[in-house]
């Protein structure tokens, strides 16, 4: 379909969807999730352009996928997958889409039964673990995309996902990544530069067992991120503070102030399907998404999770 930024397109109807989708529910190893059937039949704008994601399973770096768009406020809500709270944006395979004109009239939608029973006997995985779109990537993106694949950057930029301007800075913070490693491996100490870190220079400092505090943030209330200083004292060697990750993204809003939007307590375990269930609550902040500057420009918009002790209140009068 040659989607780009900001175009209009019809979810088909759930009848149509169905006929995409094997024995598993998926169209090319993309699982089709229940939490998207209440899209069907809905006009939405094309967000970004899925032509690549980073794996957070393997860690293997940057992954190509083809056919595929995020729409703008489409993300899972958990309902069909145990109230997970992780709000990933869903992935839309072009052939569950199609481009429409605004003066069309929508028609009406009847429920495929057939189709939600389909998506319910798969979103099981074993006794106690569930399978998404986020547990399945690997399946849905099985070919790794090399950072010297140039041709992922200009499609970054006629897909309509970022500019030019960011392109280059993000291209150039990968070459810097990337002397980063090398000199690890081959330089003396006193040779590296700022130790040898990634772009953003995060080093946690706590040791091994990292602080804690407790805020009782609620929805709606307005907060800061902590400065980097102050977050990086809270971090051990591998950057966590109780098993919860900071990365380099996340510092770039350090000093910004947003609205908790949601307590996470429950999330799926990419790897495995699990539930997991935190021992305390992290906070999801409003508009605040991994934006992937320095990260290929991933389009995948994580939402980050905050441990309360890297936040803090601001007073309103």
């Amino acid at each position: 379909m040659n989607l780009r930024v900001g175009d209009l397109v019809e979810v088909r109807s759930a009848a149509e969807i169905l006929a995409t989708l094997d024995e598993r529910g998926e169209l090319e190893n993309l699982p089709f999730m229940p939490e998207m059937l209440a899209y069907c039949g809905r006009r939405m704008t094309v967000h970004k352009v899925a032509h690549k994601l980073c794996d957070t399973i393997s860690r293997s770096g940057m992954r190509r996928m083809d056919s595929a768009v995020h729409l703008t406020g489409a993300r899972c809500d958990g309902g069909g997958h145990g109230g997970c709270q992780t709000a990933c944006s869903l992935y839309w395979k072009e052939a569950w889409l199609k481009r429409v004109d605004p003066d069309e009239p929508v028609a009406r939608q009847i429920p495929e039964e057939r189709l939600l029973k389909l998506l319910d006997a798969n979103t099981r995985k074993g006794p106690d673990g569930y399978s998404c779109q986020a547990t399945e990537l690997l399946r849905a993106a099985p070919a790794c995309l090399p950072f010297r694949d140039l041709g992922q950057y200009v499609t970054d930029v006629r897909s309509g996902n970022v500019g030019v301007g960011r392109t280059v800075r993000t291209f150039l913070v990968g070459l810097f990544n990337r002397f980063q490693d090398l000199s690890k491996k081959v330089l003396p100490r006193r040779l590296w530069i700022r130790r040898g870190l990634r772009w953003g220079f995060i080093e946690g400092r706590a040791g091994k067992k990292t602080p804690t505090a407790t805020l009782d943030l609620k929805v709606g209330e307005l907060v800061r991120i902590r400065s980097k200083q102050e977050i990086l004292d809270t971090l051990n060697d591998d950057l966590l503070n109780r098993g919860m990750g900071f990365e380099e993204e996340m510092a770039r809003y350090c000093g910004r102030t947003a609205r908790v939007r949601a307590r996470v307590e429950r999330c799926l375990d990419e790897k495995t399907g699990r539930m997991l269930t935190m021992k305390s609550p992290c906070i999801i902040l409003d508009d605040l998404v991994c934006e992937g500057v320095y990260n290929a420009n991933c389009p995948r918009e994580f939402v980050p999770f905050w441990r309360e002790i890297w936040l803090e209140r601001v007073e309103t009068s």
